[in-house]
């Protein structure tokens, strides 16, 4: 679906996908999978705007809900409303499902972020 120019990973199992000054945020497929069945999604308001560690949702699974954290800042300017009625997307494609886009505020905060070979290492040492 997706092709992003850089692509990072948080400790909290989110993902940022960078397009431009736009950054793409969805849940990683190892927090898709650890979650379970995934029945609901709360999605950000538009506009409001983020700081790195803010709660940008919640996705709710039959087995837990779990806060999704930002992982840079920047102003939500934009929320994938076919979440609402089909959460399970996300179990179904979690790399490509995002959840909100946030306008950067600042690029450099991305490099505090894991990239995927980092964040496979990181995955491997949690199970």
């Amino acid at each position: 679906m997706n092709e992003f120019e850089i692509k990072k990973y948080s400790t909290e199992h989110e993902w940022v996908g960078v397009d431009g000054n736009k950054a793409y945020i969805g849940i990683s497929e190892f927090a898709a999978n650890s979650l379970g069945e995934i029945v609901y999604v709360e999605l950000p308001e538009l506009g409001s705007e983020l700081n790195v560690g803010d709660v940008l949702g919640v996705v709710e699974s039959v087995k837990a809900a779990s806060d999704v954290y930002s992982p840079i800042s920047g102003k939500v300017v934009e929320i994938n409303e076919e979440l609402t009625d089909n959460p399970e997307i996300i179990n179904e494609d979690p790399e490509n499902s995002w959840i909100a886009v946030l306008e950067i505020s600042d690029p450099a905060q991305l490099d505090e972020l894991m990239d995927e070979k980092e964040y496979e290492e990181y995955c491997a040492e949690e199970e």
